[in-house]
């Protein structure tokens, strides 16, 4: 972590104090850093025959998580956010760089930060090797880094027609997670155990990085979806060059969000962000052998001749056409997890 603005403690001090610990340094003791926090720089060593997978995530303060939450749910969503990216590609984590931008460096604040943090480093087996701290308005950067077998990484391009439509479990807990998180009205029929669920599940989202490892060698495209479904689903269509079709009677949904009307149900499962399931496409022959090992995937349409995102709501397929889910920097979209 190099040196940036003034802080109460120092930045030294911070990053020996909350930073340089075994639960962060040394959360995947199989995939060490050569050298890892307190030099200019880190070193990792891919093994032979593995590519280098690389991204970076930003989590602001009133966009991606609300101004009422705890310091160690903020760390744990931003870096799991991040890590999903790993299991979108079918990586294995090496390791991660923390970028933190502070008002202050409160000290109760900073203890639960580093603990959440650790506690999703723990849960994903990924090392944090480095960063930067600086002082102004509160800011999360992550960059995660993984490696994945030479030829092997999933991508958005390589779907093809006739191929099965698929998502790694519930869709919409990240919408009606925000619900709580926003202290909006609830319904009355949910119940304490769906509401810890539908939190547990936006602020602590598990990035699914054993499918990912599962969809090596069967998808033919895979992505993360964190924008909505909608949203992810024509990025797929666009890369791979074909028409995605969904069925929306086919869309998972979480028992919790039954206490939800079908329509609001609904809209959470297709344009709601922030659920990190993967989404990708399958040849129909993988796809009981794969349900053997990953038994929460779910059908849910299929990949066709043509382009765009066509949606099945019982009633034909229909083209879907404009804004389908979270947009950076449109003006309905800023300030979507402020209250």
């Amino acid at each position: 972590m190099s040196q940036g603005g003034p802080s109460v403690v120092g930045e030294f001090s911070l990053i020996r104090r909350y930073f340089q610990q075994a639960a962060l340094a040394a959360a995947a003791p199989d995939s060490l850093p050569v050298l890892g926090i307190g030099d200019d720089a880190a070193l990792l060593q891919p093994a032979p025959g593995q590519q280098l997978v690389i991204s970076t995530d930003t989590q602001v303060l009133g966009v991606h998580f609300p101004h009422r939450y705890q310091a160690a749910d903020a760390a744990y969503r931003g870096l799991a956010a991040a890590v999903s990216d790993l299991a979108a590609m079918g990586a294995e984590p090496l390791g991660f760089t923390l970028a933190l931008t502070l008002p202050d460096t409160a000290a109760d604040w900073m203890a639960d930060f580093a603990e959440g943090l650790a506690q999703c480093a723990q849960d994903h087996r990924i090392n944090l090797v480095g960063g930067d701290t600086t002082r102004g308005p509160l800011n999360l950067g992550f960059t995660v880094l993984g490696q994945v077998p030479t030829g092997q990484a999933l991508r958005r391009s390589g779907a093809q027609a006739g191929d099965l439509l698929c998502v790694g479990g519930s869709l919409g807990d990240g919408g009606a997670g925000l619900q709580l998180a926003l202290d909006q009205p609830l319904p009355a029929g949910l119940s304490r155990h769906q509401r810890d669920y539908l939190q547990q599940r936006f602020w602590r989202p598990q990035a699914q990085l054993a499918l990912g490892l599962a969809l090596r060698g069967r998808a033919t495209a895979a992505l993360d979806i964190s924008d909505g479904l909608l949203a992810d689903a024509a990025h797929l269509a666009h890369a791979s060059g074909v028409a995605v079709h969904i069925e929306q009677l086919s869309l998972p949904a979480a028992p919790a969000l039954k206490a939800w009307p079908d329509n609001t149900r609904n809209q959470w499962m297709l344009r709601a962000g922030d659920d990190y399931r993967l989404l990708f496409s399958l040849p129909p022959a993988k796809l009981a052998s794969l349900q053997t090992e990953q038994p929460d995937i779910r059908v849910i349409g299929q990949l066709q001749v043509g382009q765009g995102v066509w949606l099945d709501s019982g009633q034909g397929p229909q083209l879907v056409s404009g804004p389908s889910g979270y947009q950076h920097f449109s003006p309905s979209s800023a300030g979507a997890a402020d209250d």
